[in-house]
């Protein structure tokens, strides 16, 4: 079960925002029984892309296996 405060992988793009499937968020609030969830998308200086609803088939759990991975943001310097 996703709660608040869990980081939790995108599975889908959301160009509009630069996010890639595979981005990691916060999740920030948790709708009724975890049908939908705000998750913040933030860079690793803290810099807010945005908090975005998304569905449960929006997102997943990270997993003890996963790995992080830094890119650059499109149009960043």
């Amino acid at each position: 079960m996703i709660g608040e405060l869990d980081s939790v992988v995108l599975n889908v793009n959301r160009p509009e925002l630069g996010l890639l499937a595979g981005d990691v968020g916060t999740v920030v609030h948790v709708y009724g029984e975890g049908e939908a969830f705000e998750v913040e998308f933030v860079t690793l200086a803290g810099k807010t892309l945005g908090v975005l609803t998304l569905q449960k088939e929006e997102i997943r759990p990270v997993d003890a296996d996963d790995l992080a991975h830094v890119r650059r943001l499109p149009g960043a310097a």
